[in-house]
């Protein structure tokens, strides 16, 4: 094993996410004295929340425990610096950068400040959870149905645009379904939406697709005043717990996004991994390749398996079955935790990459439960 192997496997090992294991049908939830505070339960393989245990990088790791005797002190100054070193990447301003606890607050944020501007139009199947959130502030929603192979429908989505929108959300690649929309098909489609309306995308996955930089439309901010880019430190950085995100936008729309955020300064923790993670290509590189080698295992065990699966760009693979919930119950009686079914789309069961040999356990258990 290699030194960035070894050190990011001590890594993963000392800094991992929360899991909520209690409720999983089938499997023997521990009690809550027993249950690790962070990651999951020996013997379980948690595959079920996109996480990339590889991480924090150990360069972060060591930022960290640096930061740690100065987390008496508030982080802004921390904040500032990690605004400009993304500006700077994407050659925009650092006003231009808005940090937050995770990309989760950003959207969040965003749902609060649009939401009486009109409906936010959205695919019928995305990551959802900012614009069910701005739904219980009353904002309205207004669904596109999938393509029939579960792609993003964005001639159906420009179709949808009348007087009543007043935002766009896509998540690309999208989330539960992997599916990439390609990058100049979605540029092609902002170009088009008018102007006043906002568009955000949300590319927490950007990194992990095959040409990232054809991928994301980060490029297009300068000639699209209303569009708004949300990122993250959860997924190739392997930061899901540090909870770091950002989002790029016009300077204006930036100042009403910062306005509407629910904390103060960021983390000390977690400003200190994403400032020592963002250039660090070795350790983004190795957390790539385990992702695409556990993906590629994920993608031959669905085949053998006589199933199918849409296509990923991802760290998690979308794979047709019988019912998703049952395929779940069976794979967590054998303390493996993939996701059920997401609403009416009960014949589809997502699964996280995860660790190698926690996949290795998915992809031998898979023939047996697939009928389930």
């Amino acid at each position: 094993m290699d030194d960035i192997s070894r050190r990011a496997l001590i890594g993963a090992a000392s800094a991992g996410t929360a899991l909520a294991f209690a409720g999983r049908a089938g499997a023997q939830a521990p009690t809550p004295a027993a249950r690790p505070l962070f990651g999951p339960a020996p013997g379980v393989a948690q595959l079920s929340r996109n996480e990339n245990p590889y991480g924090p990088s150990p360069k972060a790791i060591e930022a960290m425990a640096a930061a740690a005797p100065k987390g008496s002190y508030y982080a802004d100054v921390a904040a500032d610096r990690l605004a400009a070193m993304i500006a700077e990447r994407h050659g925009v301003s650092p006003a231009q950068v808005v940090i937050g606890s995770g990309s989760t607050e950003i959207l969040s944020a965003i749902a609060l400040a649009w939401k009486d501007k009109g409906a936010i139009l959205c695919p019928g199947l995305f990551w959802d959870t900012t614009v069910l959130y701005a739904a219980r502030k009353g904002a309205t929603v207004k669904r596109v149905p999938l393509k029939p192979d579960m792609s993003v429908d964005l001639d159906g989505m420009l179709a949808a645009i009348g007087p009543d929108v007043g935002m766009i959300h896509l998540c690309n690649p999208n989330n539960p379904t992997a599916i990439l929309i390609d990058g100049d098909a979605l540029r092609a489609f902002i170009a088009r939406v008018p102007p006043h309306i906002p568009v955000l995308i949300d590319e927490a996955y950007s990194e992990l697709t095959t040409r990232p930089d054809h991928a994301s439309v980060t490029a297009s901010l300068k000639a699209h005043p209303n569009l708004i880019v949300a990122r993250t430190f959860s997924k190739i950085y392997g930061m899901a717990g540090l909870r770091i995100g950002y989002a790029l936008a016009s300077e204006a729309n930036a100042e009403l996004m910062g306005s509407y955020l629910m904390s103060f300064g960021g983390n000390t923790a977690g400003l200190a991994a994403a400032i020592a993670s963002y250039d660090d290509t070795a350790f983004t590189t190795f957390s790539k390749a385990r992702i695409l080698e556990a993906r590629g295992m994920i993608l031959d065990a669905v085949a053998k398996a006589g199933l199918t699966a849409a296509p990923s760009e991802t760290n998690f693979v979308f794979v047709k079955v019988a019912d998703a919930n049952a395929v779940q119950r069976a794979m967590a009686a054998r303390n493996i935790l993939i996701r059920g079914a997401y609403g009416e789309w009960n014949q589809w069961s997502r699964v996280s990459t995860g660790r190698i040999e926690d996949v290795k356990r998915y992809c031998e258990a898979l023939p047996q439960v697939a009928g389930a």
